[in-house]
């Protein structure tokens, strides 16, 4: 009885640490890409960091990464496309993720 009672707590210890992995990797990311957005737009210092807190909190808006993109294409305009931003947010995922294991 107490192994399964172990097995149980250490999924749910693992599906913990998963979800507040992706949550962080996520943050980051948007961090990232407001910092990315930045430099596009001509922002630097405590401006670019401004504006990626701004990114961060458009997450909070829905579930998903659409909040995200329709925030950072609406400030964009015609700095960058829809493919551009989607290949972006994937790749700074990828670093995000790299950069929280390399942190660990």
């Amino acid at each position: 009885m107490n192994t399964f009672k172990d097995r149980e707590n250490a999924f749910e210890s693992k599906f913990a640490h998963d979800a507040e992995m992706q949550f962080r990797a996520e943050a980051r990311r948007n961090k990232l890409l407001g910092l990315w957005a930045a430099e596009l737009m001509g922002k630097t210092g405590d401006d670019a960091t401004a504006y990626a807190a701004e990114v961060i909190k458009a997450d909070m808006a829905e579930p998903g990464d659409e909040d995200v993109y329709r925030k950072v294409a609406a400030d964009l305009g015609t700095l960058a496309d829809e493919k551009t931003i989607r290949e972006q947010m994937i790749a700074l995922m990828a670093r995000a993720k790299s950069q929280l294991l390399e942190e660990s």
